[in-house]
């Protein structure tokens, strides 16, 4: 199984990119990487005899693989071709996908915060702020008021 994987793998990197790696899991798995579309694809034994999971998702910045995305179960003995057809529809579906976290902008609740947050430190301040310098000027006057009036 592990040979037929192999040379199937080679068979589709071929069809599917120009640029790419083939290399073996530890788990007998394959993998091919697209290094220059950013993108890999996983076959590994399935359950049945002649059936392998076919697994697609990204690589990040700095080479390292998101996790799967897009996943099928698909019989060996079909012809490469068809095989492709699978695989494109995965990374097409791994392509669609919601972006990584890292890339992903913040969500509503957290950009309102920020948005207030830059406001408050821009000079808009709230009420309390306000009450806070009245009594503060407030104490100040009467202090001062005190000090200066004759007993």
């Amino acid at each position: 199984m592990s040979v037929q994987l192999r040379e199937t793998a080679q068979a589709l990197a071929q069809t599917l990119w120009r640029e790419h790696t083939v290399y073996r899991e530890r788990s007998g798995g394959v993998v091919i990487r697209g290094e220059h579309v950013k993108r890999w694809i996983s076959l590994a034994p399935a359950g049945g005899r002649d059936e392998v999971l076919v697994r697609a998702g990204r690589i990040l910045d700095g080479g390292t693989t998101a996790p799967a995305r897009a996943e099928a179960v698909v019989s060996l003995s079909t012809e490469t071709v068809q095989l492709a057809a699978t695989c494109r529809r995965l990374l097409a579906e791994a392509a669609s996908g919601p972006t990584p976290a890292a890339s992903r902008p913040a969500a509503p609740h957290q950009a309102t915060n920020s948005a207030a947050r830059k406001r408050r430190s821009a000079g808009g301040r709230g009420f309390g702020y306000w009450v806070i310098v009245a009594c503060v000027v407030g104490i100040a006057a009467l202090s001062i008021y005190g000090a200066s009036v004759p007993s």
